[in-house]
């Protein structure tokens, strides 16, 4: 009987003829998921609590997010798994979930739903511009040295919030920020043990990777959070812990109440955001930030597709990726889905190549990731017991990660180098990634266009960068 179950599995997924077997595509996708797993914790603690003053502006709860984080990400790992037959995972994106709350929400002024329209409007369009082979179109017309600076500005934007969020970074009326106060002189040991905390966290994430340990961001997560407590309740006077008791089912009422179907309940309702900024603004506001939404998206995804194909040697004889379409098809599917249970773009993540390291090769050890993302559904009262210095850490971890990028743009030519530095630069400076990505077009046509190369601009770069232009002219 279990030969005949596993020779249908066998004969769906194909992983003996791609070299693997049952036991290695269920410790590939186990690798997978405790890999990513902080993503839960992280992306809930973003949206409920966005500053480190606990000031939450979005008006919906951690319980709520960690379930719809959960949910989005069984969708959209099993989507990649049956479509495409990838050993990838899928959940909210790092830096796009920094784009929604910090400049859709805090920068822009809208609410939490309407940003979620824009979410929705991605993947709808990724739909279509995967469907209609449009995609490959707007990929091309975005250049290489801009393409390449994205995700590392990204990295640097989400860095910063995360030392932000620790306290180690900290306002400052002169200078805009500065370093948060160490001084153990000032007897405030209450607001510098947190930041310890981030740093140590930081660190054991740092050499727990260098020395291969699976899942070292989780790790470090966890980690941080007892050393949190045990610091808290031995060292700082007044120490208080509000202990939740709420059952599973409490946290799928808060996402039932305050994150599903949101979008369309709540979502196409702007009011509100149409009298603050005029219907002209407003409209064109709307139409870049989704662009820049499903640019991000498809960067971070062909990017992610690539590199862990790469990584378990599974690309075609041509160099591409295998069912390249299907999994882009399966990612837009897991965006409209995160847009329907109430979070930010879902995107094929990074963290999956410690899957394919583990010898993942086909769609089942991505089920098997789906399956623990369920299972970690029910944990939402534990998981929010995690403080946000210990989430910060995983913050400032995975922009390290992003900012690998920049070795590959060529930094001796300042047609190249120019754009990617305002690209990377203007994302973290500005608090918004549109923005970087803004400045980066605009300049990579000027300058190329100055110094004799107008032949290398392609006219979809151009399009792009006047809805860009028009954006910053007639919005900001």
């Amino acid at each position: 009987m279990n030969l005949k179950k596993t020779s249908a599995l066998d004969k769906f997924f194909g992983y003996t003829a791609k070299g693997s077997t049952v036991r290695a595509e269920i410790m590939a996708g186990l690798t997978t998921f405790f890999a990513m797993a902080y993503i839960l914790m992280v992306n809930a603690n973003m949206f409920a609590n966005p500053f480190s003053d606990g000031t939450n502006v979005l008006g919906v709860s951690y319980n709520a997010i960690y379930i719809a984080t959960a949910i989005s990400a069984v969708v959209g790992t099993i989507a990649i798994g049956l479509l495409a037959n990838l050993p990838l995972a899928q959940a909210s994106g790092m830096g796009l979930n920094a784009y929604f709350v910090y400049t859709c929400c805090v920068g822009l002024g809208m609410t939490y739903a309407n940003a979620l329209v824009l979410v929705l409007f991605d993947g709808v369009l990724f739909i279509v511009l995967t469907v209609t082979g449009l995609r490959k179109l707007i990929f091309q017309a975005i250049p290489n040295t801009v393409r390449v600076a994205i995700p590392a500005g990204i990295g640097l934007f989400i860095a910063f919030l995360g030392l932000q969020n620790a306290g180690i970074v900290a306002k400052d009326s002169s200078t805009g920020v500065t370093l948060g106060s160490f001084n153990l002189l000032s007897g405030n040991w209450g607001a510098i043990m947190p930041m310890v905390v981030t740093i140590v966290a930081l660190l054991a994430i740092a050499v727990l990777s260098y020395r291969k340990v699976k899942g070292s961001v989780l790790i470090g997560i966890l980690g941080g959070a007892v050393l949190y407590y045990v610091l808290g309740f031995l060292t700082v006077a007044d120490f208080a812990v509000s202990l939740s008791v709420a059952s599973p089912v409490a946290a799928f009422g808060e996402f039932f109440d305050q994150a599903f179907f949101k979008v369309f309940t709540e979502g196409f309702n702007f009011t509100a955001f149409f009298e603050a900024n005029g219907t002209a603004n407003a409209v064109l506001t709307i139409a870049t930030t989704t662009l820049a939404f499903c640019m991000v998206d498809m960067f971070d995804t062909i990017g992610t597709l690539y590199g862990a194909c790469a990584r378990g040697n599974m690309l075609t004889e041509e160099g591409d990726i295998p069912n390249m379409d299907k999994a882009m098809l399966a990612d837009a599917i897991a965006t409209t889905t995160g847009a329907i249970c109430g979070t930010s773009t879902v995107t094929t993540f990074v963290e999956s190549s410690a899957g394919v390291a583990e010898g993942g090769r086909t769609g089942l050890s991505a089920m098997v990731t789906a399956v623990l993302f369920f299972i970690a559904m029910f944990l939402a009262p534990v998981a929010q017991l995690i403080p946000s210095c210990a989430t910060a850490a995983a913050l400032v971890y995975v922009g390290v990660l992003m900012v690998i990028g920049v070795k590959n743009i060529n930094w001796e030519d300042a047609t190249e180098a120019v754009p990617a530095f305002l690209t990377l630069a203007m994302m973290p400076f500005t608090y918004n990634i549109s923005y970087g990505i803004c400045f980066g077009l605009i300049s990579y046509i000027i300058i190329k266009a100055c110094t004799g190369k107008i032949k290398e601009i392609k006219i979809g770069t151009y399009v792009i960068a006047a809805l860009f232009l028009a954006m910053l002219l007639l919005t900001h």
